[in-house]
């Protein structure tokens, strides 16, 4: 996935530095290795792999949007009415199989949802109100919107809200009176990181951004932060 060879020489890139730009999607997160997964902590943080061998060392560029897919356990069944896990109970099963994932790189999760199953009746459901083609505008638009609050900073044209230092996040994701008190609150309930706290604050000014909103609101904070809350229950099983 990260590239490399034996001796260091005539090094190739993986399959994170091809994703640069791009996506990143791994089918079926907590089957790879924990030394793999938390491989990707270091290019989520700086946007860059570093391989280092005994006689040569090579840095390939690695800005990926991560993409991660998981059934809730191993048999993917244990969320389902009625289903008894042939493995225990479905609270271990699912602690078990979540606890794959290390805490520091589920850190680095922002969006973490529940997905349920896709059943006959739904296939035959009217297209949503909003497609594809309509999203993708809304996201253009907002990155648009980004490129020019940074450019005014000083800052690349092609900063985003994900890319921007976080003393700068601070001041441009400055939540309103009722937004301050509420993650104040969540960042003691929750617990949150450092980390935690920044990537929240990323995600509420992205979320105000596709609203056209100038400033980051309490129901973008508790968006943004429900999002990462979703992840916190396998753990709390274990």
């Amino acid at each position: 996935m990260f590239g490399g060879s034996d001796s260091g020489l005539g090094a190739r890139p993986g399959e994170a530095s091809l994703a640069h730009g791009g996506v990143l999607f791994l089918d079926e997160l907590p089957e790879f290795t924990p030394q793999v997964l938390d491989s990707l902590r270091q290019p989520m943080e700086t946007g860059e792999i570093m391989i280092a061998r005994a006689n040569h060392r090579v840095t390939y560029p690695a800005r990926f949007q991560l993409v991660a897919a998981m059934n809730p356990c191993r048999c993917g069944m244990a969320l389902e009415p009625g289903y008894a896990c042939r493995r225990g109970p479905n609270e271990r099963c699912v602690a078990q199989y979540g606890t794959r994932i290390s805490g520091p790189l589920l850190d680095r999760i922002d969006l973490r949802i529940e997905v349920a199953a896709v059943t006959a009746a739904d296939l035959i459901l009217p297209p949503p109100e909003e497609g594809s083609a309509e999203a993708a505008a809304r996201v253009a638009a907002a990155r648009t919107l980004q490129g020019a609050r940074y450019a005014t900073l000083g800052l690349p044209a092609s900063t985003t809200n994900a890319t921007c230092p976080a003393t700068v996040i601070e001041t441009v994701a400055a939540p309103d009176a009722e937004g301050a008190a509420l993650i104040r609150d969540a960042a003691e309930t929750m617990r949150l990181s450092a980390r935690g706290f920044h990537r929240t604050l990323r995600v509420a000014r992205t979320l105000a951004d596709l609203d056209g909103e100038a400033t980051v609101r309490r129901l973008h904070l508790a968006e943004a932060l429900s999002y990462r809350a979703r992840g916190e229950r396998p753990a709390a099983a274990a």
